[in-house]
């Protein structure tokens, strides 16, 4: 007889090191949390580094003597991610691709990207690359968190800025269905070079976190409506990307959500992505187009 799985089946991470991504608040900050319970070090990295210090001084109340970093990193201005990257020079076992933003009012990126694409995925997809060579231990990981709003997305190649549709809700859709195409193609690429580092991905259901804070006034709204009947707690969201950070039994390329009706809520399982996100054709060209928008190249051979 199986059972629900929770952080009591996290294992000890004594010895091991998380890269949290959005680690001050939400998801995260759950993350964070569980993290150090089990005896991880953790680096929260964060936008406004006074609220990851908050944050990390709220763990260590609860959890005495965490190993907790705070470091400051946008995902959304590329700079910021290349200077975090060449500052940071520590081995890591598991990176979480955690942070993200949702439905904000319109604008770009200090390098001119649509801000949702370039938090979301660009951000993220230049980290993975710039601290490829870092996770180089027993059992490394990375760790893509995307949504359920994968499925209504498609990949806007003729319109990547957003200057005809200018739609906060498809953007954020497109942003989470490149997150899947991402790792899932990070995965195929990492086997084809026999590498030991696994890609994983992961989804919260419907949670009720941070991220209606950066929706624009409308759909903040709405949501505040809805999220009192139909969303779960931070904690229970997190559970998917905890396993697919830390459980001995989870495979490069799996997709953890709950298992609840439409997957909303509920205990962590493997779930499956749209059929979209698996398209390799669609994959292989967001691939070439992300690593022209961020200048990184991955050290991994390409897919056929």
């Amino acid at each position: 007889m199986t059972h629900d799985w929770s952080t009591a089946d996290i294992p000890d991470q004594s010895g091991r090191v998380f890269l949290v991504t959005g680690a001050n608040s939400g998801l995260g900050l759950e993350t964070a949390r569980a993290l150090a319970r089990r005896g991880a070090r953790v680096v929260m990295t964060v936008r406004n580094t006074a609220a990851g210090e908050a944050a990390a001084e709220a763990i260590r109340a609860e959890v005495p003597g965490a190993d907790l970093e705070v470091r400051r990193l946008d995902l959304a201005d590329l700079d910021s991610v290349r200077a975090f990257a060449e500052g940071f020079d520590s081995p890591i076992d598991v990176l979480v691709n955690n942070a993200g933003i949702m439905a904000p009012p319109f604008s770009l990126s200090p390098q001119g990207h649509e801000i949702q694409f370039a938090t979301n995925h660009l951000g993220h997809f230049a980290l993975t690359g710039l601290l490829l060579d870092r996770l180089a231990s027993p059992d490394p990981r990375v760790v893509t968190v995307s949504s359920l709003a994968h499925g209504h997305g498609r990949i806007f190649f003729d319109d990547p800025v957003g200057e005809r549709r200018r739609s906060p809700v498809a953007y954020y859709s497109q942003s989470k269905l490149a997150n899947l195409l991402f790792g899932l193609e990070l995965d195929r690429r990492l086997r084809a070079a026999s590498s030991p580092v696994t890609s994983l991905m992961a989804h919260p259901g419907f949670s009720s976190t941070g991220l209606l804070r950066s929706m624009n006034a409308q759909w903040r709204f709405i949501a505040n409506l809805l999220v009192p009947f139909t969303t779960q707690s931070p904690a229970a969201g997190a559970l998917p990307q905890l396993r697919a950070a830390t459980a001995p039994d989870a495979e490069g390329g799996q997709y953890f959500g709950p298992d609840g009706k439409k997957e909303r809520t509920g205990a962590p399982v493997p779930v499956r992505a749209s059929a979209e996100a698996h398209d390799t054709a669609t994959a292989r060209r967001l691939w070439d187009v992300s690593e022209e928008l961020t200048g990184v190249r991955f050290p991994l051979p390409a897919t056929t």
